[in-house]
């Protein structure tokens, strides 16, 4: 079964997306816990995160590395915060959300974000990648 993801990998779904090679898809979570809470998937449909090969489990990180960086650029906070779910989508995906102290990692302060701020905030941290 196709999950949302892969939809919008296939662009049937559409999305504010960050960055994209023929591996990794990253784009910013329409229900952000934070402004700029980025969601990095590979475009193998995978469940588990640690069923990825050891190539797309390494090279998740490392496409998600500048990502985050462009992240922390855009939005002030101390660090961005990585996280690795995986129950709310079928989809290996790894959550990239900026933070000043672990209670902003809390998944339960989730909003549905205003579209145009959303297209706002993706062009800002593609701009410096």
């Amino acid at each position: 079964m196709s999950t949302i993801f892969s939809k919008i990998i296939r662009g049937e779904i559409p999305c504010h997306k960050i960055a994209e090679d023929d591996r990794f898809l990253a784009f910013l979570d329409v229900r952000p816990v934070k402004p700029g809470h980025t969601l990095v998937i590979p475009k193998q449909e995978v469940d588990y995160l640690f069923d990825l090969d050891d190539e797309l489990l390494g090279g998740i990180m490392v496409f998600a590395r500048p990502i985050a960086k462009a992240i922390g650029q855009v939005v002030p906070c101390a660090k961005v915060g990585v996280t690795v779910v995986g129950l709310e989508v079928r989809h290996a995906h790894v959550h990239l959300i900026p933070i000043n102290g672990i209670s902003d990692m809390n998944f339960a302060l989730a909003r549905a974000e205003d579209p145009e701020k959303l297209a706002d905030m993706a062009a800002k941290i593609r701009a410096l990648l």
